[in-house]
């Protein structure tokens, strides 16, 4: 759990992630839409992936990946980040993050 909080403070988006799937991709896609250039951790190509990927379950969501944090704190996986897309608050995380200016 300390590495993945240690990474999440990286940059003002961090999302981790697998390369192969695909609401990873499309919430990544989201996110470069914005004009955010989050750091990308792919479990599914680092070592120590397994450990990160139980660490993230026990924030308790029921996916691991994806898990987005914006700001160092865990905002949640595709559904919520999708949620907060659409009623319109992810823009003002985002620039509150100083991810976005705009």
């Amino acid at each position: 759990m300390d590495r993945v909080a240690k990474l999440a403070l990286e940059k003002a988006v961090v999302i981790f992630s697998k390369s192969t799937c695909c609401m990873c991709h499309a919430i990544k896609r989201l996110f470069y839409e914005q004009g955010v250039s989050p750091m990308i951790h792919e479990l599914d190509e680092d070592t120590r992936g397994k450990e990160m990927e139980l660490a993230l379950m026990r924030l308790g969501s029921s996916r691991a990946v994806p898990a987005v944090f914006i700001g160092g704190k865990f905002v949640g996986t595709a559904d919520t980040v999708m949620t907060l897309h659409l009623n319109g608050s992810l823009k003002k995380l985002l620039k509150d993050a100083g991810a976005i200016w705009l």
